[in-house]
């Protein structure tokens, strides 16, 4: 993401069942440390329930010892796309690419504190509950899951 003193970096952790964005992390650099913010983030705001598969590409952020360690510690399987393998990646390009397009200014953010700020509005709230997503039948993911839930409690009260 552009901002007046060059770059800052979006790391997005994605519930590929609804497309919801469950955790996010801006920095300075595309590090392990940035990935692993974004992760702690999803794991806070979401509760889970069996087990949990975490998909990225190769990136060695991705492979680092301090990223691996903390998918140990919260016993999450790694799955990673084979090299040059960009189609498992889609729905994360999805997102990335609709942040683009519908919503960072042409111009660049100030500093990384406007950035986050204007992101984390689209991402947190446009993306997850108003905007459609083709995948979820045409309604938000945040709607999906509700609906998803609804019909859940309907059928364990049958």
């Amino acid at each position: 993401v552009r901002i007046k003193e060059g770059w800052c970096y979006l790391a997005v952790v994605t519930d590929l069942f609804s497309r919801r964005v469950v955790g996010t992390a801006i920095g300075s650099s595309p590090d392990a440390e940035l990935v692993c913010r974004a992760l702690n983030n999803a794991l806070e705001t979401r509760h889970r329930e069996g087990r949990l598969v975490f998909h990225s590409d190769q990136g060695s952020q991705y492979r680092s010892k301090k990223f691996r360690r903390l998918l140990w510690q919260n016993k999450i399987i790694q799955s990673m796309s084979r090299k040059g393998n960009c189609y498992d990646n889609s729905p994360m390009e999805r997102v990335f690419r609709s942040l683009k397009s519908e919503w960072i200014p042409p111009e660049v953010y100030r500093d990384i504190h406007e950035a986050m700020r204007d992101i984390t509005d689209y991402l947190g709230g446009y993306y997850n509950d108003i905007r459609p997503h083709s995948f979820n039948g045409g309604i938000s993911p945040a709607e999906y899951e509700r609906q998803w839930e609804e019909a859940r409690n309907v059928s364990e009260s049958s």
